[in-house]
């Protein structure tokens, strides 16, 4: 029986726990944006913006998310606190799960 992968992200949903759909349309896109200077130590600045691997903004099945790297709450406290008080304030749907690499499923959360 193979194990299941450990939960290495938290997915914030742009659903409120009423199921209406968070906005403006771009919330996903702006709040990556404002995280993107915050990454692993060695990695290169870039003079484009580049969203940081520890919260990357995606859409799953339809609805716009932001993944965040559960290494973000040991490297960068502040900003974990952040983005997750973000998710409480608004009222947003969260998920802690993990993405399966391409090959193994579709790109959906695991919990």
């Amino acid at each position: 029986m193979a194990t299941s992968p450990s939960h290495q992200e938290v997915f914030i949903l742009g659903k409120t726990h009423q199921g209406k759909t968070f906005r403006p349309s771009d919330w996903s896109e702006r709040l990556a944006g404002v995280m993107s200077s915050f990454r692993p130590a060695g990695s290169r600045p870039s003079s484009h913006l580049v969203y940081s691997p520890w919260c990357v903004p995606t859409v799953i099945d339809g609805v716009k998310c932001v993944v965040v790297n559960t290494a973000l709450r040991e490297q960068e406290p502040m900003a974990w606190s952040f983005v997750m008080n973000f998710a409480r304030d608004n009222d947003l749907q969260t998920l802690e799960a993990c993405l399966l690499p391409d090959g193994e499923g579709k790109d959906t959360p695991q919990p």
